[in-house]
């Protein structure tokens, strides 16, 4: 028996969705399950590979949806769930029970632990400190920017290498072992030390870039990473450096895709007046109301630029 789980890769709370889904149907259904790995991320057109459903299950979890008559299971929590209104109608005609939507929850980890306790009866203590800390990252619900950057805690250590680590493999090990340890104990292991080292000094070096690149104007921060090699940072940065923002929005480029990020700062002094993902949704993006992406091709620079430029001029406010 082989499950395949998709999940959100380089992402904590869809790393956490794979370790509690894994626990999840071991326990219920097949103790025995050979369960295999794949992530999947954001990118122009289509999501998925056709041959990416090849286990005897498959589920996603923290990402988008397939109408793939393959896919047993899903789990999801963005308000951008859904690639076409085809899709969308795919998911609400499904009877299956077992594919799920909540666009209100702050993790998809949290998420899953809610339905497998409601609807198949499942719980697991072992893992609530995981379910706890992908609330707060991916719900945002930190302290302060400083507690989020200055990464006070095992789990935003783990984050930090979760979100940097480019071989999928790794991350399968990391998988695995939040469904046996606890955080602290992964943290302490070897091959984690061996690679948080050169992510924090890399994270340091980032914090400082953009400190020298973003520019603030009327309640937002805008900075250009596409002439670096960074494709990914810590999305906490520019409330860091500006506590008065209420928005930010950057541009970085990697081998697949150019990505404009959107964000909005939960510590703002003036509220948030606009949904980010609908903003996003028009150019082909998607995420929350708090934060979303567009990914566009990896040549698209000049175009994700002037995306970023009609996005911030969308959220900027009349005056300072």
């Amino acid at each position: 028996m082989k499950l395949r789980i998709l999940y959100h890769g380089n992402c904590f709370d869809g790393v956490s969705s794979a370790a509690f889904f894994s626990k999840f149907y071991r326990s219920t259904y097949n103790a025995d399950t050979d369960i295999a790995y794949t992530p999947t991320m954001h990118r122009a057109g289509n999501a998925f590979d056709a041959d990416q459903f090849d286990g005897d299950e498959n589920a996603i979890v923290d990402f988008k949806y397939s109408p793939d008559p393959r896919l047993t299971w899903w789990f999801d929590h963005h308000q951008s769930a859904f690639l076409t209104k085809e899709d969308e109608e795919h998911f609400n005609a499904d009877t299956s029970g077992k594919k799920f939507l909540d666009t209100t929850s702050k993790s998809c980890c949290e998420f899953i632990a809610r339905i497998a306790k409601d609807k198949f009866g499942f719980e697991d203590e072992s893992m609530a400190e995981l379910i706890h800390w992908a609330h707060i990252i991916d719900g945002a619900l930190y302290e302060s920017p400083a507690q989020c950057v200055e990464l006070r805690s095992s789990a935003l250590k783990l984050m930090q290498v979760i979100e940097g680590e480019k071989d999928p493999k790794f991350v399968e090990r990391i998988i695995r072992s939040l469904t046996e340890k606890s955080l602290d104990e992964i943290l302490e292991s070897t091959e984690i030390q061996e690679r948080l080292e050169p992510i924090l000094k890399r994270h340091w070096e980032t914090v400082e870039l953009i400190k020298q690149r973003a520019v603030y104007a009327k309640g937002v921060v805008v900075f250009d990473l596409t002439d670096t090699d960074i494709d990914g940072y810590n999305k906490f940065i520019p409330y860091y450096f500006y506590p008065q923002t209420t928005y930010n929005v950057s541009v970085t480029r990697s081998h697949f895709r150019t990505k404009i990020s959107v964000g909005s700062n939960p510590w703002s002094p003036r509220p948030r007046l606009h949904n980010i993902a609908e903003i996003c949704e028009k150019y082909g993006g998607g995420g929350h109301a708090v934060v979303g992406a567009v990914s566009l091709r990896p040549e698209d620079v000049e175009a994700g630029k002037r995306f970023a430029a009609e996005i911030v001029e969308t959220l900027s406010f009349e005056t300072d």
